[in-house]
């Protein structure tokens, strides 16, 4: 499950493990379209990677923070570091390939 968090939740958040961050707008055609394939690949890698979506309207500092220009963008964090970032829609396999190779 892909959990909507803003930047206050996520600065208190255990950041443990791998996390994985989507930045998004409600306004962006691709990110409408990754959502439901990131929430499949969040149902099945559950047990490997937390899931966040975070709206770069609403928390535009923790856009920054992760050096976001283009959207979607997603974050790959280990244990808080970020260690890898994809832009751009991606079908399920790539998703699963990129968050797999950071784990």
């Amino acid at each position: 499950m892909v959990k909507k968090i803003t930047t206050e939740e996520f600065n208190s958040m255990d950041k443990a493990g791998i996390s994985v961050l989507d930045f998004n707008a409600t306004w962006c055609g691709p990110c409408k379209m990754l959502a439901p394939v990131l929430e499949e690949v969040s149902e099945e890698m559950a047990s490997e990677a937390k899931f966040y979506s975070i709206d770069t309207d609403e928390n535009p500092d923790l856009a920054r923070e992760y050096g976001i220009m283009n959207i979607p963008a997603l974050v790959v964090l280990k244990d808080g570091q970020k260690v890898d970032m994809n832009v751009g829609f991606a079908p399920k396999d790539v998703l699963k390939e990129f968050v797999s190779k950071n784990i």
